[in-house]
């Protein structure tokens, strides 16, 4: 059961990670810094909670604002060029910040040992949720919430007159600075809260995992990041989830059977699964086909009993959620 409770985490991180990126894609950039965000979003709510005993969810958001704040500094000069440089200055800038915490080393004397930041060697005893009783489960069941606030947000914006800023920028640059929109301002936006997502992603990765080190966040992290959002499709933010069960789910732990095989199988089934959905796994034409089905399913004429016992299993997971609410108020230092 661990086992797929921990494969649950890892999908949820990795949804953040590629939303971080779907954000960054609806502008028309292609952006390999989400490992870099990701690792200042890490290393700094760890240090937060490890150092200075904040609680879990300021150490959170302040781990995702520093995130956004170099993402937006780094926005104004990136995104100036388009296209292979833009790749290129995104991936110099994620590895300038893997070597920086490479070299990095902060440590401080607590209970008897050093505590920290330690270079190569990454950043041990983060153990926020071992030391506040956390199971394996509830940190599982924060991951996802934290999954769909983001979603909902993501899902909010995009239907929006912020979503269709940022899809006017990226279908057509010239028509959208014609119609008077800032492309630097819409850009330098979209990258800073895709900093922010992705910090966030950071910090749940840490203390989750309980150990960083700076090959965590390399540029196979990076690849991901992008892969996920434009093979689930850019018509949609469960696009995205869609594509990191896909590749995470199916891929990488379903195939782990073939062992060294798996690597080759990895880039076809890609490569065939994008040929067969080119619009993406969950494209604007499948979603409108679903929402029908969910409209018909909640129809009194046609699934009313479906529909009850649906907000019966609703309640049951409220009631659950609700036992776990003492335990999350540690987090917000309640």
């Amino acid at each position: 059961m661990d086992f797929y409770l921990g494969l649950l985490q890892i999908i949820g991180v990795h949804t953040l990670l590629g939303l971080s990126a779907y954000v960054v894609l609806l502008t028309g950039q292609v952006s390999l810094a989400q490992a870099g965000f990701m690792a200042i979003g890490a290393y700094v709510s760890a240090m937060l909670t490890v150092l200075a005993k904040w609680a879990l969810v300021p150490a959170l958001l302040t781990g995702g604002a520093a995130a956004a704040a170099v993402a937006c500094l780094v926005g104004f000069p990136a995104l100036r060029v388009r296209g292979l440089m833009l790749v290129v200055a995104t991936l110099a800038f994620g590895e300038a910040v893997r070597l920086f915490f490479f070299n990095f080393d902060y440590q401080i004397a607590m209970g008897g040992i050093k505590v920290g930041p330690l270079g190569g060697e990454g950043f041990r005893q983060i153990r926020y949720f071992p030391e506040n009783g956390w199971t394996t489960f509830q940190v599982m069941v924060f991951i996802w919430l934290t999954v769909g606030v983001v979603m909902t947000a993501l899902w909010w914006m995009d239907r929006s007159r912020v979503g269709a800023v940022l899809r006017a920028v990226g279908e057509d640059e010239v028509a959208a600075q014609s119609a008077g929109l800032n492309l630097t301002a819409v850009k330098v936006s979209a990258m800073t809260l895709g900093g922010f997502i992705a910090g966030v992603a950071g910090g749940l990765y840490a203390h989750y995992t309980t150990h960083i080190e700076q090959g965590n966040f390399n540029v196979l992290v990076a690849t991901f990041a992008i892969a996920y959002p434009i093979l689930g499709g850019l018509s949609n933010v469960f696009g995205t989830l869609a594509a990191v069960v896909f590749i995470q789910g199916f891929l990488i732990e379903g195939l782990r059977f073939l062992g060294d095989w798996r690597n080759l199988l990895f880039g076809a089934l890609i490569v065939l699964a994008m040929n067969v959905r080119p619009g993406g796994l969950l494209d604007a034409q499948t979603m409108s086909k679903g929402l029908s089905a969910l409209r018909r399913l909640l129809d009194p004429a046609y699934g009313s009993a479906a529909a009850r016992q649906a907000i019966d299993g609703l309640k049951d997971a409220g009631a659950m959620f609700r036992r776990l609410i003492a335990k999350w108020k540690g987090a917000f230092g309640a």
